[in-house]
């Protein structure tokens, strides 16, 4: 664990909680929650895998950046973070209050985040990929576009880990990745569901 990430605080300041439920009435499809989760959630969710042997790491959905703060704890010093957040009040809110120098905050859709990774020292693959987007509430063109840059830019020995709040997704993760384990976190209201998706198949294989 990072010494700079282990000192980060115990939650999201109130002004994130804010940005979050002003962002939910605004487009609630897009937050696809009434209340942030929690962070005992995601650190199940990245127990799931050891990124302490991360060199590149991509955020889906910022949130109020209690994601970005427990990646930023387990990765190395010398790793990167792109996280992708469409609301750009959210997401410069989380750059300002996170100031890592491992950190890159960007406000687009994860659809594009294939273009940022050849700033990252050329790479073409994230060894891991984190998601907290709505699948089952983004329009399905979003989703599915999401999905299959994940399957295409995820390092052949990376994984994929994903937070949701319904098992819909499931059937979509399980057509892109030879290996999907399925977990919960119960003590998060709601439960959430947790996947890791590893070994990600070739884009034809998965095609229908």
């Amino acid at each position: 664990m990072s010494e700079r990430g282990s000192k980060r605080g115990k939650g999201p300041d109130l002004r994130r909680r804010l940005l979050f439920a002003r962002s939910m009435a605004r487009n609630p499809r897009q937050v696809g929650a009434v209340w942030p989760t929690g962070r005992r959630a995601v650190r199940d969710l990245l127990d799931l895998s050891d990124l302490s042997r991360a060199g590149l790491v991509l955020e889906f959905g910022v949130g109020t950046g209690v994601y970005t703060e427990e990646i930023l704890a387990r990765i190395p010093a010398e790793a990167r973070l792109l996280a992708f957040e469409v609301d750009r009040r959210i997401s410069a809110a989380v750059a300002r209050s996170i100031p890592d120098p491992r950190l890159t905050v960007v406000p687009e859709s994860a659809e594009v985040a294939e273009k940022y990774l050849a700033g990252e020292g050329g790479r073409e693959r994230a060894d891991f990929i984190v998601s907290s987007l709505p699948f089952t509430t983004l329009p399905e063109p979003v989703g599915r576009n999401v999905l299959d840059l994940a399957q295409r830019v995820l390092a052949p020995e990376g994984a994929f880990l994903v937070l949701q709040y319904s098992r819909n997704i499931e059937p979509e993760l399980r057509v892109r990745f030879a290996s999907v384990r399925r977990t919960v976190s119960p003590l998060n209201l709601p439960p959430a569901f947790l996947f890791r998706c590893m070994a990600p198949l070739p884009a034809r294989t998965s095609r229908r």
